[in-house]
This record gives structure tokens, sequence and C-alpha cells, in this order.
């Protein structure tokens, strides 16, 4: 029979310490050679733990890779419902938001690439688009005039322009790190930052 935690808090603590180090020696190592070539023995000398440990919490590596992006991800993805192109403070800088994005992106591209791209990993991907647009869509409503308590990132319904702004910056992203990211994250915000207005602008002109 399973033995019932003594103590669940300091559990929890252990288990997010195990999951932060594990994820953090994989994006070290994928920054200095492939995905496929990194091993479970290669992260758990990276993490100092043992292989036992690292199977109590991932099936492999890949798996792994997923939590680290997608753990990512979804602190990232925060700051994308700031996009608005009519912000409270026109003096600031249109792209900020974005900014963090590219910049993500490129610390980590390694990982990113390996997981966006054509051997990558469909769950990802579908988390990140659905992230993305789930932002987006809480972005519109509130320009549209929706009471703030009345949206929400969860169960939203169908949404095409979201949908389609998400996978518009999903695809730009993927193909930015694919091409070894030749622009700084910063021309790419600033490029990437009219299209989304130019989206936002159009799907706020069907819903009015």
């Amino acid at each position: 029979m399973p033995r019932t935690p003594q103590n669940p808090p300091a559990g929890d603590r252990r288990v997010r310490r195990t999951h932060a180090a594990l994820q953090g020696a994989l994006i070290k190592l994928v920054e200095e050679q492939d995905l496929g070539q990194i091993s479970v023995a290669d992260v758990a000398e990276q993490a100092g733990v043992n292989r036992t440990t690292f199977y109590d919490h991932y099936r492999d590596v890949h798996e792994l890779a997923e939590a680290a992006c997608t753990s990512t991800i979804d602190t990232l993805v925060e700051s994308l419902p700031a996009l608005d192109p009519a912000p409270a403070d026109p003096d600031a800088e249109p792209a900020r938001s974005l900014v963090a994005f590219f910049e993500n992106l490129a610390e980590h591209a390694g990982l990113y690439r390996s997981l966006l791209g054509p051997q990558g990993s469909a769950r990802v991907i579908d988390h990140i688009r659905g992230r993305i647009s789930a932002s987006v869509h809480v972005t519109l409503r509130l320009n549209a005039g929706a009471p703030p308590e009345s949206v929400t990132t969860t169960d939203t319904p169908h949404d095409v322009p979201a949908a389609f702004t998400a996978g518009a910056l999903l695809g730009v992203a993927t193909d930015w790190l694919q091409r070894d990211s030749p622009r700084a994250p910063t021309e790419m915000a600033e490029l990437t930052w009219p299209l989304l207005v130019a989206g936002h602008t159009a799907a706020q002109d069907t819903r009015t």
C-alpha cells in the first residue's frame, strides 16, 4: 500500500524544487546540444539527482521538455493581454509586451526550436496556441467593453479572430526560430506589432 505523506506542504515544495532543478538542467543542456542527443542520465547528472528520481516525475526527456516549455510559456503569455491598439499610456512602447516574448524564445532557442519544429511536440504547439488564443480573446472582449469580471481565459468560446492571431504569432515565432533568429527580439516585436494591431482592429470592427 502506498505510504501517505506525513507533511503534504513540504512534499509539494520538494516536488516543485525537483521539477525546477530538472527543468533548469534541461534548459542548460539544450543550449549546448540538440534535444534528441540528451539522455535521462545527462539531465539527472546536471540536476544533481539520480535516474530513479527523474522517473518519479517524468517519463522521458521529451516529457520534461514539454513541461519546461509550457510552464515558461504560461508565465510569458500573461503579458500578451496587454496588446492593445489603443493603450492607456499613449507614450508607452506599443510592442513592449512582445519584446519579452521574443527575448525568452531567443534565450531558450534550442528548447523551443526542438519543440516547435517539424519533429517537435504537437502537445506543446497546441498548448501555446491555445494560451495565446485565450489571451487575445480576453483582450478583444475587454476592448469591446465587456466587464472585466465577465471575461476569463478558461472555457473560451470559438473565437476566429483570436485563433487567427494566435496561429499567426506562433507561425512567425516558429519561422524565426527555425531560421536561427536572424532579427533581434526588439525588431521582431516592432515588425509583428502592426500586424497584430491590424488583426485586432479588424476583429473589433466585425463585433460592432
